[in-house]
């Protein structure tokens, strides 16, 4: 569930850069396909180890 959190946070961050308003949590479990959230989580991993 950490993995889910990161990448929702980084989810957060990008809509922020684009100056978009990102949906909830829950939403975004629920409504994102597994082939976005693959790509958040991964990218959320990435910034863990960078950063």
């Amino acid at each position: 569930m950490v993995q889910y959190r990161q990448g929702y946070e980084y989810y957060c961050k990008k809509c922020e850069q684009f100056n978009l308003e990102p949906i909830n949590f829950y939403y975004y479990m629920k409504k994102l396909s597994q082939e976005q959230l693959a790509y958040y989580n991964e990218a959320a991993q990435e910034r863990e180890f960078i950063g």
